[in-house]
């Protein structure tokens, strides 16, 4: 079966690619390796990917392209991971967000159920639910009431692809991130920048005296839950992709410190109206339909995500 990644260069979407292909999946990737981290961590990823994967460099807005895509390769199933990411990046930029996250997921979808695409998987995120009173989040929350241009792009997308399974029959999940970590992980994320501040002895700003709490969840538990959900198509379905058990930041930083042996240095800020105070998955309509089950506790998943930049870096001392 051929597979369609978009934005198969990034963190999740390659593992997700690599997987298909030891699977025996023919993937088509599109990405146009957009600068908003060190694009050479992009290419990086298609490299360790092999030759196998056949590789296009564009953009999701781009019509001809997506068209030649489908007419060229026969696509049957779209896993849509790629966007323009960072939620507090997007408080300043939210023509850019619509356009990339809302826009662009319009033109795949409209590609996808012209050429009956038999299954569309939607990349979303845990941030649609803002800050939600319904602890942990369920799916059937309204998320009307979205912190930054990220969330509300993402959560406009997830809206109209229930538009194209109601007019045209396309199968629809989307799948909602909870703050996906682990090797290989985006440099501007919290697992890998407080490794570095803290073999760089450089301040950790901390929100609300550390005690805001995320719901990390491994990528090779988010990867399997993909692949479950490119398997099974549930018509028009919403499923949030978490561990399902949130610590607070200070929590957090203490498990780096007592790997890498050495105190972090932090300072108190204001929170960012864009933070929610908590995220916290409620998983149980993924399991029930995808069987998703994540393995990987916070404490194996970072001393796995540090034994790999331990390595990578060439660690040798603290």
């Amino acid at each position: 079966m051929t597979i369609l990644v978009t934005g198969g260069a990034g963190f999740i979407g390659s593992r997700l690619a690599k997987r298909l292909l030891t699977t025996g999946h023919q993937v088509v990737i599109l990405d146009n390796y957009d600068d908003y981290y060190d694009v050479a961590l992009k290419h990086a990823n298609i490299e360790w990917l092999g030759k196998d994967a056949i590789v296009i460099e564009g953009d999701i807005r781009d019509k001809e392209t997506v068209e030649m895509i489908h007419a060229r390769y026969g696509i049957r199933r779209v896993a849509h991971l790629a966007a323009l990411a960072g939620v507090r990046a997007s408080a300043e930029n939210g023509h850019g967000y619509t356009e990339v996250n809302t826009l662009g997921s319009v033109v795949l979808m409209d590609a996808a159920r012209r050429h009956d695409v038999e299954l569309f998987v939607l990349g979303s995120t845990s941030s649609v639910y803002g800050n939600t009173s319904r602890i942990p989040f369920v799916e059937d929350d309204s998320a009307d009431h979205p912190l930054a241009p990220y969330p509300a792009s993402k959560r406009a997308a997830e809206l109209l692809a229930h538009s194209y399974h109601h007019l045209f029959g396309l199968n629809v999940t989307v799948t909602r991130f909870f703050n996906v970590y682990g090797p290989q992980g985006r440099p501007d994320m919290m697992p890998l920048r407080v490794i570095d501040a803290i073999l760089k002895d450089a301040t950790i700003p901390i929100f609300s005296g550390g005690s805001l709490k995320r719901d990390w969840t491994y990528v090779e538990d988010i990867v399997d839950g993909l692949v479950s959900a490119l398997t099974h198509p549930l018509g028009y379905q919403i499923l949030n992709f978490g561990f399902g058990a949130p610590i607070s930041l200070l929590a957090f930083i203490e498990v780096y410190e007592k790997l890498i042996g050495k105190k972090a240095l932090l300072k108190d800020v204001p929170t960012p109206r864009t933070e929610p105070l908590i995220t916290y998955c409620n998983n149980t309509r993924a399991r029930e339909l995808l069987q998703f089950a994540p393995k990987v506790p916070i404490e194996e998943g970072l001393a796995n995500t540090w034994a790999w930049y331990r390595d990578h870096h060439r660690v040798t001392s603290i």
